[in-house]
């Protein structure tokens, strides 16, 4: 009878979290969590919570610290410094540096028209007027380096004065830009050296290092035409960044590069399948954690650095299973603190021993929520292309999935077109949220993806209607074979690229979508000079 009483109430239990669904307005009262670092001892995490405010309208941040070894959270009430080193103080404490804009070009009517002194509209005749949602200004952001005495900057010095330059890049760069050398006498930034036309056409940014005793600059990575960013130095001093090979190319493979100043290595070049998101080095400067997308998830990996153990570079991939690592938070070796999500929970931070794989929740901002919440089932499928490709695609059910009955059905089209599609969990384009309203979603990870290997990556380049059009109709119509699909409610949804592809597919379906909801989505290439 007891037995019987407890199934009774697991069934209950279960009913009421299928019924309790996730809504735009339950969404939107999770909290966001970030991951900020660790403190100077390694015995706190340090972390902060976004909520929306309405009232405000934005996002409200606060700051907790919480122990590594696990407990209850507490709030910030010490100034940041205090708590984690300021990585933009050199390591001897000598000096600091810090960016601001400096004015150099004149873009408004009143700069370029004196006797219009009240117009403020901006004049351009060439590229580059705008990138992303950041107009071209005339305002550049320019790294200043200053002495730093008794907790005081003094007068800055310019790194690029003059220069019509960016750094941190422009609109995506920030701190990572800029960093220290171990030896305080050199500063190594990012810089795209390009100006009009010539910078909006190029993804060439380089490497460069200034020195501080003479004020003097050198370009580190000439050599190479397309992206070097994300600049790090481990204890020993040896260099390693991120680096795509191709100038003009935005998804091109993205590697590690290390060099201690004589020898340089590529250490992802033996992956074809492996295309670099982040990564930190370890404590003692022998190896590399990085998180790089793998079969439809973002997972952490580790690499050894070839000129500290004097070995040939050995991948070793730290992280699996159905979830997103996305970002590594800090580190007390053998743990790593990291960012992990999926499509049914938003970010918290776990501790992760390197050595098993093995991890432990430490923040648990939204776990009461979710305990109200019916959750969605996600599975993996492999789908035979037109071309006889295996396909992933990722299903998500609705919660309280039935099979004896018949759902609609959405058909994601992701947006890029080479971006990863994997276990994120978006508080826009979110897959519970969607299936929560009753649909069943089909999410292929379609030609264009990283984390299938460069060939499959790159066959949506100039080939944007064909082949990945395909594979979305080969993805559907797999899925559509099940009983408990409605067909005659099938529809597609996407934003950007993926609007395109909705867009696409509305003039190639042959009658198989009842609906097509396209957010931003590309159809007319003039629009978008």
């Amino acid at each position: 009878m007891k037995k019987f009483f407890l199934l009774i109430c697991a069934a209950l239990s279960l009913k009421a979290q299928a019924q309790n669904k996730l809504t735009p307005e339950k969404l939107w009262q999770l909290g966001r969590v970030s991951g900020i670092g660790i403190s100077k001892d390694n015995q706190l995490l340090v972390y902060s919570v976004g909520i929306p405010d309405k009232q405000e309208n934005r996002i409200v941040r606060k700051t907790y610290l919480i122990a590594t070894s696990g407990g209850e959270s507490m709030p910030l009430v010490q100034p940041m410094d205090s708590v984690m080193l300021n990585s933009k103080v050199s390591p001897d404490g000598k000096y600091i540096i810090s960016t601001k804009e400096v004015k150099l070009m004149n873009v408004t009517g009143a700069e370029k028209y004196p006797d219009l002194p009240k117009s403020n509209v901006y004049v351009y005749d060439a590229l580059n007027y705008r990138h992303w949602d950041t107009w071209e200004d005339g305002k550049f952001e320019h790294v200043f380096v200053a002495p730093y005495v008794n907790g005081h900057p003094g007068p800055g010095r310019d790194l690029m004065p003059n220069e019509p330059y960016d750094c941190p890049q422009k609109p995506f760069g920030g701190d990572e830009d800029f960093i220290w050398n171990p030896d305080s006498r050199h500063i190594v930034y990012v810089a795209k050296k390009k100006a009009g036309t010539e910078y909006a056409v190029s993804t060439n940014t380089d490497l460069y290092e200034y020195d501080v005793e003479t004020g003097t600059t050198r370009n580190l990575t000439e050599d190479n035409k397309g992206y070097d960013v994300n600049p790090a130095f481990s204890k020993n001093g040896t260099l390693a960044w991120l680096q795509m090979k191709h100038d003009g190319y935005e998804a091109d493979k993205q590697d590690i590069i290390v060099t201690d100043g004589k020898t340089r290595q590529n250490l992802t070049a033996q992956r074809d399948d492996i295309h670099v998101e982040s990564f930190v080095w370890s404590a003692k400067g022998d190896s590399i954690f990085f998180i790089a997308p793998i079969n439809g998830t973002l997972q952490v990996f580790s690499v050894n650095n070839p000129i500290a153990t004097k070995s040939n570079a050995v991948i070793r991939q730290v992280t699996a299973g159905d979830f997103d690592i996305s970002a590594i938070v800090g580190q007390d070796l053998p743990n790593l603190f990291v960012a992990r999500n999926d499509m049914n929970h938003a970010t918290e931070i776990y501790r992760l021993n390197t050595a098993g794989g093995r991890m432990a929740q430490l923040t648990h901002v939204n776990d009461t929520a979710y305990a109200r919440l019916g959750m969605a089932k996600t599975e993996r499928r492999f789908v035979t292309t037109t071309d006889n490709k295996k396909m992933l695609v990722w299903v998500i059910y609705p919660p309280g999935f039935d099979p004896a009955k018949k759902y609609p059905t959405l058909l994601y089209c992701q947006g890029g077109p080479q971006s990863p599609l994997t276990q994120s969990y978006s508080f826009r384009w979110n897959f519970q949220l969607m299936a929560s309203q009753g649909y069943i979603v089909v999410a292929p990870a379609r030609r264009g993806m990283p984390g299938f290997g460069t060939q499959w990556n790159e066959q949506v380049s100039k080939d944007w209607g064909g082949q990945v059009i395909k594979d979305y109709l080969s993805a559907i119509d797999a899925v559509a074979k099940e009983p408990y699909v409605d067909k005659d409610r099938l529809g597609c949804v996407g934003a950007s690229f993926g609007g395109f592809s909705v867009f696409a597919l509305e003039s190639q379906h042959e009658g198989r979508f009842k609906t097509f909801i396209a957010h931003d989505g590309v159809f007319d290439f003039r629009s978008m000079y």
